[in-house]
């Protein structure tokens, strides 16, 4: 498993080439590329030519650092047909720039609208006739969040999606502060997924369901939003010890291709901090998690074995 910090909460005080170095001085080995104005920014088109490519793979040698997965945020699944034939053509650039970095994994989300889910889910499938050729015949891994407000939010429904594509080259993505608006319980969906998981976003988050509903209002009452955060480790009600725990029981701990990812937004003013942080808790809670795994399955054999 790698893992890898995403430099958002720093877009605002460090370059894109400066991205490297950075997460080698927080301890990091891996990076995640996420929506940049100089790379990937959201919904349009890739902004980065071939020579910033080939400069940040340099930045990432010169640093001992690798990136681990790049994460793009387009609209291939719009009902538009205008906006979704603008993503597939962003896609394409997106997919070549991964490949000239060195990287085999993306990440990203569907981008419909839950309003329009059977519109959305067409959208969806009508990219992938388009796309899937290139991903595969480029040997690109791409796994897909279902991300509050698309046409799929709830886990078991979003892999049914990635299912049906019928491609070994798309994945799962579990971003642990989506989690209550999955529906689904987080041990279920890691089941069903398998070894299909193969990226985990890691942030805490509050249950806005808690307080019969009323832990956060909007006004006017009804309103179709959707409230989440990317809080550190701790400060929200994600079970981590049934998360890490989940990771344990489904491989995603010890299978090379893995990658976990630090993902808090909402404390800026505290990123060095809080990514140290959440290094040191990712890497204890995942030792832990492999622990408590293997004593388990010791103790299962032997009871078989006192039963044989």
């Amino acid at each position: 498993m790698k893992i890898a910090l995403d430099p958002t909460p720093f877009h605002h005080t460090h370059s894109l080439l400066e991205f490297p170095a950075l997460a080698r001085e927080l301890g990091y080995d891996w990076l995640q590329l996420t929506p940049h104005a100089d790379f990937l920014p959201f919904f349009n088109h890739p902004k980065a030519d071939d020579d910033l490519v080939a400069a940040l793979r340099r930045e990432c040698r010169d640093a001992g650092v690798q990136i681990a997965s790049v994460l793009p945020v387009l609209r291939w699944s719009s009902p538009d047909p205008d906006a979704r034939e603008a993503a597939v053509r962003y896609w394409k650039r997106a997919i070549r720039m991964t490949v000239d970095l060195g990287v085999e994994q993306m990440n990203t989300e569907f981008q419909g609208r839950p309003e329009l889910p059977e519109e959305s889910e067409r959208a969806f499938y009508r990219s992938m006739e388009e796309l899937l050729p290139i991903i595969e015949a480029e040997g690109v891994h791409v796994a897909i969040d279902p991300h509050p407000d698309d046409f799929v939010e709830q886990g078991l429904a979003a892999w049914r999606v990635i299912r049906g594509a019928n491609s070994k080259n798309l994945g799962f993505v579990y971003v642990a502060p989506h989690t209550f608006h999955m529906a689904d319980a987080p041990l279920d969906i890691m089941a069903a997924v398998g070894e299909n998981l193969r990226m985990v976003h890691v942030a805490d988050t509050m249950d806005h369901h808690r307080s019969h509903g009323l832990r956060y209002i909007t006004n006017p009452p009804g309103n179709a939003v959707r409230v989440h955060q990317h809080l550190k480790i701790g400060d929200g009600d994600v079970d981590w010890d049934e998360f890490f725990g989940g990771l344990a029981a489904n491989g995603f701990l010890d299978r090379e291709e893995t990658v976990m990812v630090s993902s808090v937004f909402a404390e800026d003013e505290n990123a060095p901090e809080v990514s140290r942080y959440q290094l040191a808790q990712m890497r204890e809670r995942a030792d832990a998690a492999r622990t408590a795994a293997a004593r388990t399955r010791q103790q299962t054999a032997q009871k078989a074995e006192a039963h044989a």
